[in-house]
Formats: structure tokens, C-alpha cells, sequence
């Protein structure tokens, strides 16, 4: 059988992650077969490669060009360049994907600008979603150095919203300045924000989600989608149902996923890149063979924003 190189949790591997040789995917009548050109990672993937069992393929982001069509014919044709989702397996040479999972991507969209979309964009651009309308709504968006953070401010901006963009360190806030966050809240903590605010979207957890809560006004929702600080998190409960119609939903992407397929979102967000509406904030590049040592600065907070990893 033919084989392909690939990502796989590999037992005293830097960052249990090495390149080895894999077979070649069989893809369903649904799956189109893409030749990977660039990845992008998350921290979700990165965290389970440490527990995961040996052998074990990760990767979640991919963008690249379609090989083989599905033979369903759903899919897009041979040689289309698209973006790509999976719930595993995706940094490899050559992968399987299922076509509901799969964009084209606009001529201007380069592959690595595509692949930091299907995780960090698709949770922003989902999640912000759960806000309702927000033409002259006031949101927090929390974690907002992140790649999912990044993004969220840029979506809630473009929706018409009043952004307040939380972020630790004055070093990261000029461009959430620059790409539509009204104001910044600076620190440890969320004193420097003024609620009410009609959204909270929340990748830390820990104590800030607790502050957060706190300043939902009447009918909010805070969406909650990580835990950077950790998973615990405590609230004034009367406070909370006392604010009137004050909402907290947890946010999972696999799960939001059921329901729409990944494709549309893909769809849009490469679109609003094509259009100027969109600007990913690609902190880090290297090439894939590096992925030991971009996985180990990602746990490290090396960066903003998303890392890019390219194939030859």
C-alpha cells in the first residue's frame, strides 16, 4: 500500500510529535482527497497530543489543493484550492476530507491566510453569532490576543458592534486597536471594563469569566468557549439572576458542527478575507518539519495570534 508522511504522537518525541511514514488515506464517496499546503495549530490539539495514546494523527486546520474529487461528486473539482476541516489527522501530506467540510477559496486567499480558519474562525465566527443582532450592541471579548480572540473582535466589529477587547499586556493591544476594538480593557483583571455589555465571549475561564459575568446587562449572554486560567470558575449567583434574562452558554465547536456544516463558515470567512473585511493575525511560520518545536512555543505563549505551518 501506498504511504504518505505524517504527524503522529510518538512516545519521547519532542512534544510527543514526530514525522513518520503512515498509508496513504482511502477516502468514502463523500471525502475528496487534498494535498496539504499549509496547517495551523491550536491549543486544544496540542494539549490532548500529550495525553493522547502513541500513534494517534492530530490536526484540526488545513488548506491545500483537491487531488481527487469525491466520487459522489460532491465536492469541489480537481485542482480547486480550498480550506478544510477535520477532527483529526490534517497535518499530513495528504489527507481525506469530507465535502461538507471543505471552501474554495477566493484567488486573493493565500493557503496560509485559509488555514488559520477552520478552528479559530469558525469558533469566532459561530460563537459571536449566539450574541444575536449586534448593530449598536456592546461586546467584551476576552483572551482577545488569541487567534480565536483576534478574530472575534474583527467579526464584532464588522456585525456593527461596540467592541471592548480584554488583553494582558499594552504590547498586543495596538492591534486590536487597529482591527476594531473601540476600547481596550487592560490587566490581570476586568476593572478597566465598562459594562453593561449585551455579549461576553470568553476564551479564559477561571476568575475572569466569574468578573465577566458580573457585567452582562439585562438579557446578556456570555458564551463561554476555553479555559486558559483554568476550569473553575465562581460567580455571584444572585447577582447573575437578578441582572434579568442573563444567559452563560458553553461553547464547543464539534458540537456547534452537527448542525451547520463546517463549509458555509469556511465559505464566508475566506470570503471577508477576500474582501478586505477579514484580516488573520499569522504570529509565527515555519515549515511543517518544525512541529515539534512550534507545538512547544504555542504551550508558551510565544506568539499572538496563529501559527503557520507550510509543506513544500
Amino acid at each position: 500500500m501506498a504511504s504518505i508522511q505524517a504527524v503522529v504522537v510518538t512516545e519521547g518525541a519532542p512534544a510527543r510529535l514526530a514525522i513518520t511514514r503512515v498509508d496513504a488515506p482511502a477516502p468514502a464517496a463523500n471525502e475528496a482527497l487534498i494535498r496539504v499546503r499549509a496547517i495551523s495549530l491550536n491549543r486544544g490539539e496540542i494539549r490532548r497530543s500529550q495525553s493522547a495514546a502513541v500513534g494517534w494523527r492530530p490536526g484540526w486546520d488545513l488548506s491545500g489543493t483537491v487531488e481527487q474529487a469525491a466520487a459522489d461528486g460532491s465536492s469541489p473539482p480537481k485542482g480547486s484550492r480550498v480550506v478544510g476541516f477535520m477532527l483529526s489527522g490534517a497535518w499530513a501530506e495528504l489527507v481525506a476530507v469530507p465535502s461538507n467540510a471543505l471552501a474554495v477559496l477566493p484567488e486573493n486567499v493565500t493557503f496560509a491566510q485559509a488555514a488559520t480558519l477552520p478552528v479559530a474562525g469558525l469558533t469566532a465566527l459561530l460563537g459571536i453569532e449566539h450574541g444575536g443582532g449586534l448593530l449598536s450592541r456592546s461586546v467584551l471579548i476576552t483572551g482577545a490576543s488569541g487567534g480565536v480572540g483576534d478574530f472575534a473582535v474583527q467579526l464584532a466589529k464588522a456585525a456593527g458592534a461596540r467592541v471592548t477587547a480584554h488583553v494582558r499586556s499594552e504590547a498586543r493591544a495596538q492591534r486590536l486597536r487597529d482591527v476594531g476594538a473601540h476600547s481596550i480593557a487592560l490587566g490581570e483583571n476586568l476593572s478597566a471594563a465598562r459594562g453593561p455589555f449585551d455579549l461576553v465571549f470568553d476564551g479564559v475561564g477561571g476568575a475572569l469569566l466569574g468578573e465577566a459575568l458580573g457585567l452582562l446587562g439585562k438579557g446578556g449572554i456570555a458564551v463561554a468557549y476555553g479555559q486558559t486560567a483554568g476550569p473553575t470558575t465562581t460567580f455571584n449567583l444572585a447577582q447573575f439572576y437578578a441582572t434579568g434574562g442573563a444567559r452563560l452558554y458553553g461553547f464547543i465547536l464539534f458540537h456547534e458542527l452537527l448542525s451547520q456544516p463546517a463549509s458555509g463558515g469556511l465559505k464566508r470567512l475566506a470570503e471577508m478575507i477576500s474582501d478586505g473585511r477579514l484580516q488573520p493575525l499569522i504570529g509565527a511560520e515555519a515549515k511543517w518539519t518544525e512541529i515539534s518545536s512550534m507545538a512547544q512555543r504555542l504551550q508558551e505563549r510565544d506568539y499572538a495570534g496563529k501559527a503557520v505551518l507550510h509543506f513544500d
